[in-house]
């Protein structure tokens, strides 16, 4: 469930108000403002109002029967205006007191002063916090949030594509992966992409990069640098561009908005995406074939490290706006949506949980395995404070179409990339 990151907060009021007060807690603890709160006003998507609202009400009770006659109000919405919303409220002495939000668009808030710090020692499970999501909340040292759900990548290969090549079951290794692929792409013919890879697909092609020991940017002396030049990075992004160059067939130029789309009109053997991509296009309004419902089948990404391919951990989480007056009623109304009964029912749903003793249950499921397995080795974007400015210029997406067109060499785009970031990376 990628989830966009915004742009910079963009409204200049709000952008001074917040700043006055953003930093109130040098200790970077909880608040007990608002312990008394006769109102307490929650922003979600509407993900948990059409699929766990029961959830949500379960949270709602725990609060009023520690706080009998509170009044607990709700509101949902979509994801592509979810944050023009919440800019122009911030701006306004009227802010929610609980907010859901991307985990890669926390970054942003968090750098402007928008959020309250918590004690992440109140929140239940919080010492085992998925590592994407941890440092989705953390900024600076302090905690400006609370992991509510994730979702991880996987490979989802068609069985019977594979089959005719003489493949029958699911590669547990890079070489096993790659000799699978080349026997399709000779089945197949050049027409035919054995691994539909989206050139412009920085989520997959960073986890080449770190598999590879590399990493995006690194922080030294406080101050960030990047590093996609760095040998390990350029090992993991020419890796990437042999698989484009040999598996993918398709327009060179796009990105993975539509995988599914494209996966479902029936020329690729599979795909590197989120979870729920295969399901997507197996469905009737996808698949222009009619044969993927049962030939479709997930499965853990391995890396050329020899290790699991680290994905990259997408999903949501629950912050505290600093105008809030409830801020602490808004934390207990948290730690009950996202404690061990909210993470079961989460986990009902189909959703990965916050935390890796309840992700650990899952690989016991055949059901949740394959996601469960993937998302126990993941990556997340470098918490720097200009990152989203590096996501609104579409550097690595830049960066993968030079390489993957074959306009720049590995090391040539990768050197401009790097200077590109260093630019932005460190101005709030």
């Amino acid at each position: 469930m990628k989830r966009k990151l915004a742009a910079a907060i963009g409204i200049a009021a709000m952008m001074v108000s917040v700043a006055a007060c953003g930093d109130s807690d040098d200790n970077g603890g909880g608040s007990d403002k608002g312990a008394d709160a006769k109102e307490l006003t929650v922003w979600l998507t509407v993900d948990a109002q059409n699929n766990w609202p029961e959830l949500v009400k379960a949270a709602d009770d725990a609060v009023a029967k520690k706080h009998p006659g509170i009044k607990i109000k709700h509101e949902y919405y979509g994801w592509p205006d979810k944050n023009a919303k919440l800019d122009a409220v911030l701006a306004t002495d009227k802010a929610p007191d609980v907010v859901e939000m991307g985990n890669t668009e926390m970054l942003s808030y968090m750098v402007k002063g928008a959020f309250a710090p918590v004690d992440a020692g109140q929140f239940e499970n919080s010492g085992a916090w998925l590592d994407g999501l941890k440092a989705s909340v953390t900024y600076d040292g302090k905690t400006y949030g609370v992991p509510y759900y994730a979702g991880g990548r996987v490979g989802n290969y068609r069985k019977d594509v594979f089959a005719e090549a003489g493949v029958k079951t699911a590669p547990k290794t890079y070489a096993e992966l790659t000799a699978a692929l080349d026997k399709v792409q000779e089945k197949k013919g050049d027409k035919f992409s054995a691994w539909y890879q989206p050139t412009r697909d920085w989520y997959a092609a960073m986890s080449f990069v770190y598999d590879a020991g590399g990493s995006i940017a690194e922080e030294q002396g406080g101050q960030w640098k990047a590093n996609l030049s760095s040998p390990e990075s350029v090992k993991g992004l020419t890796e990437f561009k042999n698989v484009v160059d040999k598996y993918m067939h398709g327009d060179k130029t796009k990105d993975e908005s539509d995988r599914y789309i494209v996966y479902g009109q029936g020329n690729a053997g599979m795909i590197f995406g989120a979870a729920w991509e295969g399901a997507t296009a197996a469905a009737p309004e996808n698949d222009k074939t009619g044969k993927l419902k049962d030939n479709l089948e997930n499965f853990v990404m391995p890396g050329p490290s020899g290790k699991n391919l680290p994905v990259f951990l997408g999903g949501s989480d629950l912050a505290i706006p600093v105008k809030s007056d409830a801020q602490a009623v808004a934390a207990e109304w948290i730690n009950a949506f996202t404690g061990a009964s909210g993470q079961k029912g989460l986990m009902a749903k189909g959703n990965l949980p916050n935390n890796k003793t309840d992700l650990a249950t899952l690989k016991n499921d055949p059901a949740t395995a394959v996601p469960a397995t993937a998302a126990e080795l993941n990556w997340f974007v470098p918490m720097a404070p200009g990152w989203g400015q590096v996501e609104k210029a579409q550097i690595l997406q830049t960066m993968l179409q030079s390489i993957g067109t074959g306009k720049k060499s590995v090391e040539e785009a990768a050197k401009e990339a790097d200077a590109e970031i260093d630019e932005v990376i460190n101005n709030k």
